[in-house]
């Protein structure tokens, strides 16, 4: 309990302290929403989201960064285990790349992480509201194609058994509609930190891991229908290959998810990388 004392509390003392600056970069974003995100988001790295891990005992492992293209958006999907996953990303991802998240909507409650995600453009999606929902991916699409990298958990929530849930229906709709490549990431050991011992905070260590990126732009109508299935099957892939246990399901992956017939075989860009 003594880490989740010193984590409430840094939060506590850093919501007074680090107000201006956060107030000062949303004035900024109300001008160039991108300066504001390049100013923002190594500062919430350093002054919010490394402190709260190192408060917490985490020591983290980073895989496969040579695997994110430069000088282009992409859209970061990854397995959700946690609520320190996003914490974990916006440290792995290189500060080069603008990232905003994509979380649930009752994220925006979250004091101290929330104010920084709108500094940082992230996006807040009520799954609950479709109309209110397709707005909200829609203005992902439009920052995508700006230079605003997303991260989606395509999960939809945070998976507490064994495996990869199975993606929503659209979850990749930003990538397909923008034509950037999609970043597979898997997030080792992220549920050991809290979700397991909750409401104590466990020292451990964890593992972000970058696959290679799956081109989009020249995609056939049968090859977005199977996205999803191979970006999921790119990371179980991923967790396996680390000791994660994934266990068989009917949710086809890279191989399964291809259509059949001649004519709608996926590219080999989609399938290897």
């Amino acid at each position: 309990m003594v880490r989740s004392f010193f984590v409430v509390l840094y939060i506590c003392i850093g919501a007074v302290i680090f107000t201006p600056m956060c107030l000062f970069l949303l004035l900024i974003r109300l001008f160039s929403r991108k300066l504001a995100s390049r100013i923002g988001q190594p500062f919430a790295c350093v002054a919010a989201f490394w402190p709260i891990f190192l408060l917490s005992g985490v020591r983290l492992k980073v895989e496969g960064r040579e695997n994110i293209p430069k000088g282009t958006a992409v859209l970061f999907a990854g397995n959700h285990r946690s609520m320190y996953d996003i914490l974990a990303g916006y440290l792995a991802i290189p500060w080069s790349h603008s990232t905003a998240f994509i979380a649930k909507y009752e994220t925006r409650n979250v004091p101290f992480l929330s104010w920084w995600m709108r500094v940082l453009d992230c996006k807040f999606l009520n799954r609950t509201n479709p109309k209110e929902g397709l707005k909200t991916i829609q203005d992902a699409i439009e920052d995508n194609k700006k230079g605003i990298s997303m991260f989606i958990m395509p999960e939809g929530t945070r998976n507490h058994d064994d495996g990869v849930k199975p993606f929503k229906a659209g979850s990749l709709k930003i990538s397909e509609r923008s034509g950037c490549p999609v970043v597979p990431v898997a997030m080792i050991g992220m549920d050991d930190i809290l979700e397991k011992h909750y409401p104590k905070i466990h020292a451990t260590r964890v593992t972000v891991i970058f696959g290679e990126p799956i081109p989009t732009a020249d995609m056939t109508r049968d090859e977005k229908v199977a996205l999803p299935g191979v970006v999921r099957g790119r990371i179980i892939d991923m967790l396996t290959a680390h000791g994660v246990p994934c266990p068989d399901d009917a949710e086809p992956k890279e191989e399964a998810a291809k259509p059949s017939g001649d004519t709608a075989k996926p590219k080999e860009t989609v399938a290897r990388q």
